[in-house]
């Protein structure tokens, strides 16, 4: 269950206890975790609005820098000395070469301080070289890293899916991104600035979590909020 506890020197805050691990979830959607003094983000999707302007979708490109900038500060604010990317980091395996100058560069610098893993997704299963180490998935800790879900598989973190909660209160109704997770699995929302989200109750979810144990945490704009599963409804 969650409880509070402090995170990089800042206020209380809620944390996810998962395998038997203690996690910190921020609300940018990263993850913290302690022990592995690593930070977990899933779905970057970094250059998405630039791969867009390749079919005439002509959208401002500033998503990466809105990322890596959001990304340099959860580094800062953790004292992280290990990324773990949890796939699709990149909205595109090109994209690793269409990243601007001042992109490139920061993001050179966070690989150069930070012990980084980038874990294979769907829309970026090609290793590249931008530094750091390129995987499949990794085992650490009693936990299993990888990008997309399965149900079944004891301490599997994950993402793919950027899963969002709504809830209804008083007549009035909150979406917001979200981490979900019971005691097999656990799904980070998506990290990047430009992604879009999936109701948990949407049947792409239907079979992953065992419904009566599954705990939802909601991002806010400057904390979390635990969700009750019998606030959750559709759409």
């Amino acid at each position: 269950m969650a409880q509070a506890q402090p995170v990089g020197g800042t206020e209380m805050q809620e944390t996810i206890r998962f395998a038997g691990e203690t996690f910190l979830p921020l609300p940018s959607g990263a993850l913290y975790w302690p022990d592995a003094e690593a930070l977990l983000v899933a779905d970057l999707h970094l250059e998405k609005l630039s791969s867009y302007a390749r079919s005439g979708q002509l959208l401002p490109p500033y998503d990466t820098s809105m990322t890596l900038k959001r990304l340099d500060r959860d580094v800062a604010l953790t004292r992280a000395r290990r990324i773990f990317a949890l796939g699709d980091s990149f909205h595109r395996d090109e994209g690793t070469t269409t990243l601007m100058v001042h992109d490139r560069e920061r993001l050179a610098g966070l690989v150069a301080q930070i012990d980084w893993v980038w874990i294979a997704g769907n829309h970026d299963p090609a290793p590249h070289t931008l530094g750091g180490t390129c995987c499949g998935e990794l085992a650490v800790s009693g936990c299993l890293l990888r990008h997309e879900p399965q149900a079944g598989v004891a301490g599997l973190i994950a993402g793919h899916l950027h899963p969002a909660a709504r809830v209804s209160m008083n007549g009035k109704s909150s979406r917001r991104p979200c981490f979900v997770w019971d005691e097999n699995l656990l799904i980070l929302p998506a990290y990047g600035a430009s992604t879009g989200s999936l109701n948990v109750l949407s049947p792409a979810f239907a079979g992953l979590f065992d419904r009566a144990c599954i705990q939802v945490m909601m991002l806010g704009r400057e904390r979390l909020y635990p969700i009750s599963r019998q606030r959750l409804v559709s759409g």
